[in-house]
């Protein structure tokens, strides 16, 4: 009580400090916070804006199109490269080397984060669609067990590590490309594109290899089928270097490098950051929004991941649906999605990100169970309508988590920060996804179980909603106010401008 009394004492006594001394108080406040000048606002380009969009969200259609490809692809995979003649054992040899690839990927997101911040978010993702071009080119290259033995896995493996240590760079730096790009008023619409790409590398993966299994069957995919979906990453890869080469560096980005510059003097320029030095300062002053943002990426990505990547192992071996009748609903259920992804975007523009992100994770803590119970049911409409339950709730995190992750960290640690925790948290939740549903299928023996690890997921999610701060429609941290026009540029300097008194 005693310290609560002196509290008030001392704002009491600061209430007149401010009345007595406005002119100095007034002052002090302006130069703390300056008003705004026009040179301050950035003015986007709508043409380079749409251009960032598209190389970004490129090289994101291009990682989840293998993630897709190796997901479908499962079973054979596990037949070519792990043949036991036990199907469960096949199945979890798959599965532990999709998983694998996730190890590597906080390494990457250390590598390549600080890296982004340091030399540019453009050269970073040229190397890292580089690097996941070749992972995924040579998957398509290595013979079976049946020709080398013990090779072919280690081999896999090995490629599988390569696609995940360059994947560790490129979500949070695409995801920071487009936020940096995009006016603050419009960051939800033109983030929401990125996850598109998403949609669209995994539709465009599961209708190739539909397809090619209607076409070749069971036998001609395993013999060579198999080969062509990873095969085709290559030209994809090529297309995404060029359109990344193509690109400026982000006004962001270019703004904190001009103002980094004017304030070095000749002897501090000479002394350069290692990357453990940045490593260290991301840990030790952003750990809190490290924490949120592992928080909201492991309940995204478990939900993620358990509707896009297990979902058609899970029809097919659990509840023995054809494989074919099952990737068909799934990329039907996919379309609906993409269809639907901008105008989410656009609403967490409109209404905020936190409205948008926990109507999603409430989906799928309350829907999940009914969802998983209709898709039970057999019937090709009861599947359809469990697949579009969880569908919709899956959208809303699609469509607004890559704009809301980006503005929880500073322009100077955003990819560093960003990669580091959006890596983590898939490879811990994401990545794992379909290992731990198939084994705890496995030992309990309900087929209700990808339910409520979702619910498990969502109910963490819910919590780091609540926790996170409204950033829609708000300057990034550590960067200028962005506008899409110059007269939305005078408008915010004239609102700012002192009201005359008379």
């Amino acid at each position: 009580m005693a310290g609560n009394a002196e509290d008030s004492r001392e704002s009491e006594a600061d209430q007149g400090a401010r009345r007595r001394h406005r002119t100095l108080f007034r002052a002090a406040e302006r130069r703390r916070n300056p008003p705004l000048r026009r040179t301050d606002i950035t003015v986007t380009d709508e043409h380079a804006v749409r251009r960032a969009v598209k190389a970004a969200s490129l090289g994101n259609a291009m990682e989840w199109f293998d993630f897709g490809i190796y997901s479908y692809l499962a079973v054979t995979i596990g037949h070519v490269f792990f043949p036991s003649g036990n199907a469960t054992v096949e199945l979890l040899s798959s599965f532990a080397t999709f998983a694998v690839s996730f190890l590597v990927r906080p390494l990457g997101g250390m590598v390549f984060g600080p890296l982004g911040d340091k030399i540019g978010r453009k050269s970073v993702l040229a190397m890292t669609m580089i690097m996941m071009a070749i992972g995924t080119f040579a998957i398509g290259l290595i013979p079976s067990y049946g020709t080398i033995g013990f090779w072919a896995p280690a081999l896999l493996i090995f490629f599988r590590l390569v696609q995940g240590f360059s994947t560790g760079g490129e979500y949070g730096g695409a995801s920071t490309f487009i936020a940096e790009y995009a006016p603050d008023r419009r960051r939800g619409f033109f983030g929401s594109f990125l996850e598109l790409g998403t949609l669209a590398g995994y539709v465009g993966a599961a209708g190739l290899v539909t397809v090619l299994t209607t076409v070749l069957g069971s036998g001609g995919m395993e013999s060579w089928g198999w080969r062509v979906p990873f095969l085709v990453a290559g030209p994809i890869g090529l297309v995404g270097l060029y359109l990344r080469l193509r690109l400026d560096e982000t006004p962001a980005f270019q703004k904190l490098e001009d103002a980094s510059l004017h304030r070095a003097s000749e002897a501090a320029s000479a002394v350069e950051t290692t990357a453990k030095g940045d490593l260290a300062k991301i840990f030790r002053q952003y750990w809190p929004s490290l924490l949120l943002c592992v928080c909201l990426v492991g309940a995204y990505n478990i939900t993620d991941y358990m509707l896009l990547s297990y979902m058609p192992t899970y029809l097919s071996d659990e509840m023995h649906y054809s494989e074919t009748n099952g990737l068909l609903i799934l990329i039907g259920t996919m379309v609906v999605l993409m269809l639907l992804i901008n105008q989410v975007g656009r609403l967490s523009d409109r209404i905020g990100r936190k409205p948008v992100l926990m109507a999603g994770m409430l989906g799928y803590l309350f829907l999940s169970l009914p969802a998983f119970l209709l898709v039970g049911q057999g019937s090709p409409v009861a599947l359809a309508g469990g697949m579009l339950l969880l569908g919709l709730s899956l959208v809303c995190m699609l469509g607004t988590m890559s704009a809301a992750l980006p503005a929880l960290f500073p322009t100077e640690v955003r990819y560093g920060s960003l990669s580091i925790g959006y890596n983590v948290a898939t490879s811990l939740f994401g990545g794992t996804t379909p290992l731990v549903i198939t084994a705890l299928i496995s030992v309990t023996g309900s087929e209700l179980m990808p339910a409520y690890y979702a619910m498990a997921a969502a109910l963490v999610g819910v919590v780091a909603v609540v926790c996170m701060k409204e950033t829609a429609r708000r300057p990034l941290a550590g960067s200028p106010p962005s506008v899409a026009t110059p007269e939305e540029a005078a408008e915010m300097v004239e609102s700012q401008a002192p009201v005359p008194r008379f």
